[in-house]
C-alpha cells in the first residue's frame, strides 16, 4: 500500500524535522521515518474501520427505531436494506482488519458522537436515499453505496480532518493518498469474498522499504556534497537564503537522482516538483524543476552521472 509517492512525502517531513532540531543522528531519523510509515498504515485500517463503525451505528439506530415503533404500536416497518448490506458485513468480518485493529488498539469507541453525526449525514445523502428506494438488491449495489459514502462524506470531511490531526500530526497529509487505497480496497471486494479476503499489505513492494531507508541515509550522509551542488548552481544567490523546505526537497531530489539507477531522471524531478507545489512557496516548483534539471545536466556533461547506470564519480 505504501508507495514511493508517500515515501517521498514522509522523507520530506522527517528531514524537515531532523534539520530543524539539529540533532544529526541518521538512526534516529530512520526510526522516525519507519514509525511515520507504520502510522500511515494505521490510518488505512482506521478508515476501513470507520466504515464498519458507521455500519454498526446503523444497526443501533434501526434497533432503537424498531423498539420505539413497537412501544408506540405505530405499525411502521423499518427497512433492513442498509444494515444487511453485504459489503459492510464482509468488511466487518474481515480477519485481517479485525486482527490489525486489535493489535494496534485502533478503535472509534471514544468517538461515538462523530460516528453518529456521520451516519446522520449518510441518511441525509442523495446516494443513500436512492439506494434505499431501489427495489433491486445486488451485491454490486451494496458495494457501490459504500464507495459513494466514502467518496462523498469521508474523503473531504472537515470534522474528520480536525479529529485526525489531534490523533497524529501527519495524518491529514497522509489521508489524500490513503483515501485512494481505501477506495481501491472497496473495489477489490466481490460477492465471493470471505473473512480471509486480503487487504492491502503495508508496503506495495519489499523494495520500497529499502528505497525509503537508503534514500534517507543517502540524503543525510551525502548532505555536504549535495548541498554543495545546490549552492554552486545558485549563481550568486546566498545558499542560506533558500527556504529550508526548498533545500530539503532539492536535497532529496539530488539524493534520488544520484543513487537509484532504475528511476528515470524525469520521474525523480517531476515527483519533487509536485512535492514543492504541495509544501513550499508558489514559485518553488519552478525553482526546484530548473535547479534539479540544471544540476543533473551538468553532472551528465562532467561524466559524474551516467543515466541507466546512474553512477556518481
Amino acid at each position: 500500500m505504501i508507495n514511493r509517492e508517500m515515501i517521498r512525502i514522509k522523507l520530506v517531513q522527517v528531514l524537515y524535522s531532523y534539520l530543524q532540531k539539529g540533532v544529526y543522528n541518521p538512526d534516529v531519523a530512520e526510526k522516525e521515518l519507519l514509525l511515520s510509515l507504520d502510522k500511515a498504515y494505521d490510518l488505512y485500517n482506521y478508515m476501513l474501520l470507520l466504515m464498519v463503525e458507521v455500519g454498526r451505528m446503523s444497526v443501533r439506530m434501526l434497533e432503537m427505531r424498531q423498539a420505539r415503533s413497537k412501544k408506540l404500536k405505530d405499525g411502521v416497518k423499518w427497512s433492513r436494506k442498509f444494515v444487511d448490506n453485504r459489503f459492510i458485513i464482509q468488511l466487518e468480518s474481515n480477519r485481517q482488519l479485525r486482527d490489525y485493529c486489535a493489535e494496534q488498539c485502533l478503535s472509534w469507541a471514544d468517538q461515538e458522537d462523530f460516528v453518529r453525526n456521520l451516519y446522520n449525514k449518510v441518511e441525509e445523502s442523495e446516494c443513500y436515499k436512492t439506494y434505499m428506494a431501489s427495489e433491486t438488491s445486488s451485491y454490486e449495489e451494496d458495494r457501490e453505496i459504500w464507495r459513494l459514502i466514502y467518496r462523498q462524506l469521508i474523503c473531504n470531511n472537515d470534522e474528520l480532518a480536525s479529529l485526525l490531526e489531534d490523533f497524529n500530526v501527519y495524518w491529514n497529509d497522509d489521508k489524500f493518498i490513503i483515501d485512494t487505497f481505501v477506495l481501491k480496497t472497496i473495489n477489490r471486494f466481490t460477492e465471493e469474498s470471505t473473512a480471509a479476503e486480503p487487504l492491502m499489505p503495508e508496503y506495495k513492494s519489499d523494495t520500497d522499504r529499502d528505497f525509503a531507508t537508503k534514500l534517507l541515509h543517502r540524503a543525510i550522509v551525502g548532505q555536504e556534497y549535495l548541498f554543495g551542488l545546490i549552492s554552486s548552481s545558485t549563481q550568486g544567490w546566498d545558499f542560506k537564503r533558500i527556504a529550508l523546505m526548498d533545500r530539503i526537497i532539492l536535497l532529496l531530489g539530488l539524493a534520488e537522482i544520484t543513487s537509484f539507477p532504475n528511476i528515470p531522471l524525469s520521474v525523480s524531478i517531476n515527483e519533487y516538483v509536485d512535492i514543492a507545489k504541495m509544501y513550499s512557496t508558489p514559485k518553488s516548483d519552478k525553482y526546484v524543476n530548473a535547479t534539479l534539471d540544471a544540476i543533473a545536466k551538468r553532472l551528465i556533461e562532467e561524466g559524474k552521472l551516467v543515466k541507466d547506470s546512474l553512477t556518481v564519480k
